[in-house]
């Protein structure tokens, strides 16, 4: 019960966890643009790619929500 308490009391707190995740988003954006910009294009790396970077920005919303205290 301790440990739910103090996730509770953290939830809208900054963590520099964030921001590793966001920069990582935007690495994963600009290797999708570099993908599709690709004279040889590989589908395979595409589709991955393109899941991985909507994954990881849903994420980053939540993590500017919990910001805002929204969440």
């Amino acid at each position: 019960m301790f440990l739910a308490e103090e996730v509770v009391e953290n939830a809208g707190q900054f963590a520099y966890f964030d921001l590793i995740m966001i920069l990582f988003s935007v690495i994963v954006a600009i290797g999708f643009v570099r993908l599709v910009l690709a004279r040889d294009k590989n589908i395979f790396a595409i589709g991955f790619t393109s899941v991985c970077l909507v994954i990881f920005l849903f994420t980053d919303y939540l993590i500017v929500r919990a910001w805002l205290g929204i969440l």
